[in-house]
This record gives C-alpha cells, sequence and structure tokens, in this order.
C-alpha cells in the first residue's frame, strides 16, 4: 500500500465509520498516541497533533451523527446532496465498472469515494491511473470544499474540524500529485 492509498484509506474510514466501530479502534490508538504522524506521508504535523488531543471516540460519536447522519443531519455526506444534478447511480456504476465491490450504502458518500481512491490505487493496473483522475475530477473535487468548509462550520468538536482542514490539504496534495504523475 503507497502513501496515496493509506492517506485516502485513513480519511475515508473516519469519515465513513462511526468514532466508536471497532474497525476505528486501532487508528485511533494511533491517533491518541501521536502514532499517526510518524507514517503520514504528509507536512501535516502540527493538525495532527490537534487530533491526537481530542480523539477521544466516545465523545466523538454525537458529532458524528450531527454531523453526517440522518436527513436532518447539518452536513450531508452525499455528493448528490452538494453537487446540483449530481445522481448517486452515476458513481455506484462508475465503480462497479472497475470492479469495486460495492454494498447497499450510497457509492457517493465521501467516506465511500475516498476508500475508492485507495482501492483503485491498489489496484494498480495501467487503466487505474484515469479512473482516480476522473474519480477526483469529476466525484470528489466539485464538491469536496464546500462539504469540508461546512463540516468545519457546523462541527461542535475540535476533531472534525481539524479533520476537514487535514483532508482539504490532503486532497490538494493528492490531486497535485495525480496532475505531475499525468505531466510525466
Amino acid at each position: 500500500m503507497n502513501e496515496f492509498s493509506i492517506i485516502c484509506r485513513v480519511l475515508g474510514s473516519l469519515f465513513y465509520r462511526q468514532p466508536q466501530d471497532p474497525l476505528l479502534v486501532p487508528l485511533f490508538t494511533l491517533i491518541r498516541e501521536g502514532k499517526l504522524a510518524a507514517s503520514w506521508p504528509l507536512e501535516q504535523d502540527e493538525l495532527l497533533g490537534r487530533l491526537q488531543n481530542t480523539g477521544d471516540p466516545q465523545l466523538l460519536s454525537a458529532d458524528f451523527n450531527a454531523l453526517f447522519v440522518g436527513e436532518k443531519c447539518s452536513v450531508p455526506p452525499f455528493r448528490s446532496a452538494w453537487q446540483e444534478g449530481s445522481d448517486e447511480g452515476e458513481v455506484r456504476q462508475f465503480l462497479k465498472q472497475r470492479g469495486m465491490p460495492l454494498g447497499d450504502s450510497p457509492a457517493d458518500h465521501f467516506g465511500t469515494l475516498l476508500l475508492a481512491a485507495s482501492w483503485l490505487e491498489d489496484q494498480s493496473q495501467e487503466d487505474e491511473f484515469e479512473a482516480q483522475v476522473t474519480l477526483f475530477d469529476d466525484y470528489l473535487m466539485p464538491w469536496c470544499g464546500t462539504f469540508l468548509g461546512k463540516v468545519e462550520a457546523h462541527a461542535t468538536t475540535p476533531f472534525y474540524r481539524t479533520l476537514a482542514a487535514i483532508s482539504r490539504e490532503a486532497l490538494q496534495a493528492m490531486r497535485d500529485e495525480l496532475e505531475e504523475s499525468a505531466e510525466e
């Protein structure tokens, strides 16, 4: 697994899964112990330090639910809520064509899209580079800035405000990396 995939997997998991999800226990342990920064490929030590001091999963649960869960959530995590004319089925079809296994949950969830970017990177076939560019340019970048800004504005815990800032910088860095790879 390369750096691109690690970033997408970590961020996607934190946005997609409830903070108390047993699958996130190892990740929250790394964050709480300050060990994520040692393997984090981007220069975001200050932001990761802020995460370290605010990452108690039990305290984050109420914020996560208020932000992302249910019809009355303050920041819907779905592309279809932010990008006019977008359709979850379009994203689902795109990912299915690339062989990504999908469950019943919406495929246009912000966390799912980041996990999809990781999955595409891990597949590393020749045509997956173009799929990554499409994923970023068509399905993530047009709305992620607005979404992450709303997360920062509505989060009641410093954890989710910091996670939004980390994600904004990381997404831009990864998109820049894709651009540099295309130019080579």
